[in-house]
């Protein structure tokens, strides 16, 4: 091969690698929790495919879909103290004035409560929606009613996060649905939560609730699409002012 051919070469395989880093990090990595759902979907499409061919395309496109299920993208959360964002990427499905469930230890007070409604589409990784302590976990066993039916947030199966935060108390509370059976909770109690940090997941579709105080300013409407982590579902007055006075 001559110089100017191994020069060719080299500049086809040099755009072959950007190109192929340009691809990987279009793509978001996935969740090692879905995993065993590709491994088996694989494993399915080798052993099956021996025996018929359709069987191997199912199996590689189930994986496929699985590796997008369990998708982990990475999010740029707003720095702003005063900012509620979304915990989870879906539509909101209601926007009321709702007393929290017992567990939570929040009181027998009306509570600003967003609903986020994840279907298998949607990414499932779950986040803070706002900075703070985790006070308490904790998890009640329930039905696995409809998530999108408002009966959902007091009956279905359901894992909950109470923070301690600046603003007061706030809870994200992980509700199982009619095919989701399965909640992952990454949070512990008595750790620390940046606002945008992933809390955990559920799958396959579901809904997430947040409790917010009544007097929070909501900023999303029922039937707007939330991105987690990104989307500002709610705002807290900024505190007063300090002035500082001095005397000479």
């Amino acid at each position: 091969m001559g110089r100017s051919e191994a020069a060719y070469a080299e500049r086809l395989l040099a755009a072959a690698e950007s190109q192929f880093e340009a691809i990987r990090a279009a793509l978001a990595p996935v969740r090692r929790e879905g995993f065993p759902f590709i491994a088996f979907a694989l494993a399915a499409a080798l052993v099956g495919g021996w025996f018929w061919q359709l069987i191997f395309w199912v199996g590689v496109i189930v994986a496929a879909w699985c590796a997008y299920f369990f998708r982990d993208p990475a999010r740029a959360t707003p720095l702003d103290e005063n900012a509620v964002v979304s915990p989870a990427d879906g539509r909101v499905s209601a926007v009321v004035l709702d007393v929290p469930p017992r567990e939570l230890g929040l009181g027998g007070a009306r509570h600003r409560r967003v609903s986020i409604f994840m279907s298998i589409f949607d990414c499932h990784v779950n986040r803070a929606p706002l900075s703070g302590r985790v006070r308490d976990v904790v998890y009640r066993p329930g039905k696995f009613l409809n998530a999108a039916l408002d009966k959902a947030s007091s009956q279905n199966e359901r894992n909950a996060l109470v923070l301690e935060t600046t603003h007061g108390p706030v809870a994200v509370v992980q509700i199982a649905g009619l095919i989701a059976r399965r909640i992952v909770c990454f949070a512990r109690r008595g750790g620390a939560l940046r606002a945008g940090e992933r809390i955990g997941l559920i799958r396959f579709g579901s809904r997430l609730d947040v409790y917010l105080p009544e007097n929070v300013a909501v900023t999303v409407a029922e039937g707007q699409t939330a991105i987690a982590g990104e989307t500002v579902i709610a705002r807290f007055a900024p505190p007063p002012a300090e002035f500082a006075v001095s005397v000479e």
